[in-house]
């Protein structure tokens, strides 16, 4: 392998076989492409990805060096003008420096007490000499203004004080010009219209304390439909909008409900479901200011029916994509702040790692990179596989956390390539259970966005798959190579997406912090599948 292209590099020994000489934390260069793998190209990884939408929490990562990560969170915070005054002048600055707290504080308040007044007469003095003039007589070799001009300077100040001090004790308590009450923030209704892959039927289940689960107030969550009028957010889960019976919310203020050829219909047509849904979009006014939300966490392979929804049906859009309106990822990392973050410790104990590499799956299609991945680099390394599907055996009963905590590599495949599109295959069966991952999906640039480049494997570091499995087997017999892959638990911890709970609230959230400036889907296939 060329240097620049893996992420390790080759020697030879005397018998002429290949071995891993050194493992650099800098991830490599990415391949001239995927073996094995067609169809599925990324699209639009060379733009930059908007800011954080209605902040949900998430960390996105940005690399620093090698093995290293900085937090992103959409907005920066600047230095506090207040104290991050300029130090750069000498002498005159570090006066107005010092006299700036206090004109801030006189400003706010009117009732000073004699010992403020006796401070301030003390202080103003050493400042005027010391700092103003100080400077002046250090650039005049020493040579200072008479003794009575400075003591003239100091009782004038002093006087000034004094009198200060007396008119303010005559002077009112000043009050703000805009003091008004606040108000209570009104809390946020968001309706889940439809059960998450119930088959269309209505959300039966219990609604989640958003306070107390994600530090979220002031949400009320519904799946009484007949509070419709009352939701400012009506959330929609795309495969049940697809495959579901036709239930779509009457127009605001009809007292019957739409006949069926005015309701959303996914057909084989998708010319003739097209017009169903211009004539849903156009049946009707809604609630003042509600907004209908898009939600969806499957790829755009497995998202049907996408285009032949309406434009402008949909007010937002919900899903792991960064430049969703609601963005809300499968997972990411945090800064850990407390013993019990989770993963525990430093470095998984490898004495309880028996295997090297695992693959739990589900969903077995031959046609799909990720298989055809897998055939080839079983050739090289051995792959013990687990699901229902393919040639897997079933998950064990210690669970799947548990399973793939015994191997030191998990092949974290997504099950299609496209952007932001990174599962729980790598926050929770790889990162949580304490596996190395080897990820398939977008390309590496994309996940460097989320987690730091030297937490992970990429497929495309490797001009082939028999190149990948001699990688893993060389960490397999260098343990201090292999740990370096564990550095980022030193300061992260892992944040597992809870569905349906947490997008609901993200959603409620997201209602809270943004304004009444109207907005509407115009596309919403031609965004997603790009």
């Amino acid at each position: 392998m060329g240097s620049g292209r893996g992420s390790a590099r080759k020697s030879r020994n005397a018998g002429g076989a290949p071995e891993w000489a050194e493992v650099p934390q800098e991830a490599p260069r990415a391949g001239p492409g995927r073996a094995g793998r067609a169809g599925g190209a990324v699209e639009g990884r060379d733009g930059a990805a908007p800011g954080w939408a209605a902040g949900p929490g998430p960390l996105a990562l940005e690399a620093q060096g090698a093995g290293s990560c900085a937090e992103a969170t959409g907005t920066h915070r600047p230095s506090d003008p207040g104290t991050a005054l300029s130090r750069s002048r000498a002498g005159g600055g570090e006066w107005q420096r010092r006299l700036e707290p206090q004109r801030q504080h006189e400003s706010r308040r009117r009732g000073s007490t004699a010992a403020d007044a006796r401070r301030t007469a003390a202080a103003l003095p050493a400042l005027a000499m010391g700092a103003l003039w100080g400077r002046r007589r250090r650039q005049r070799g020493g040579q200072g203004l008479p003794a009575a001009v400075l003591a003239s300077v100091a009782t004038g100040l002093v006087c000034t004080a004094l009198a200060a001090y007396a008119c303010w004790n005559q002077l009112p308590p000043l009050t703000p010009a805009a003091s008004a009450p606040r108000r209570p923030v009104r809390p946020v209704s968001v309706l889940l219209w439809w059960e998450p892959f119930g088959g269309g039927r209505s959300a039966t289940r219990r609604p989640p304390d958003c306070r107390l689960r994600f530090n979220i107030s002031g949400c009320r969550l519904l799946t009484d439909r007949a509070a419709y009028g009352e939701a400012q957010a009506v959330l929609f889960h795309h495969r049940d909008l697809v495959r579901g019976p036709p239930d779509w919310p009457p127009p605001w203020g009809a007292h019957v409900r739409l006949t069926e050829n005015q309701q959303l219909q996914v057909l084989d047509d998708e010319e003739e479901a097209a017009e169903a849904a211009v004539a849903l979009a156009a049946s009707g006014p809604r609630p003042p200011g509600q907004r209908w939300v898009w939600m969806n966490f499957e790829s755009p392979s497995h998202s049907p029916g996408l285009r032949s929804l309406a434009g402008n049906l949909f007010n937002w859009t919900l899903s792991y994509r960064v430049d969703s309106d609601v963005f809300v990822p499968y997972g990411y990392l945090y800064p850990r702040t407390h013993p019990s973050d989770q993963p525990p410790g430093l470095v998984p104990p490898l004495a309880q790692k028996q295997g090297l590499v695992a693959w739990v799956v589900s969903n077995w299609d031959e046609r799909q990179a990720r298989v055809r991945y897998y055939r080839q680099l079983s050739q090289h390394v051995a792959v013990d596989v687990f699901g229902k599907d393919g040639p897997g055996q079933p998950v064990p009963e210690v669970g799947l956390l548990q399973t793939v905590a015994r191997y030191k590599f998990y092949l974290a495949f997504e099950n299609s390539q496209h952007l932001d599109y990174i599962t729980e295959k790598l926050w929770r069966n790889a990162f949580l259970a304490g596996a190395v991952p080897v990820v398939l999906g977008p390309d590496r640039a994309n996940y460097e966005r989320f987690v730091p480049r030297g937490a992970f494997i990429h497929v495309d570091d490797f001009p082939s798959a028999s190149s990948l499995a001699a990688y893993l087997q060389f960490l397999d017999r260098n343990p201090s190579a292999y740990r370096r892959y564990f550095s980022w638990r030193r300061s992260h911890a892992v944040h597992i997406t809870s569905f349906w709970d947490e997008p609901w609230c993200r959603a409620c959230q997201a209602v809270q912090t943004a304004g009444d400036q109207p907005k509407s889907i115009r596309n919403l296939a031609g965004w997603f599948e790009r």
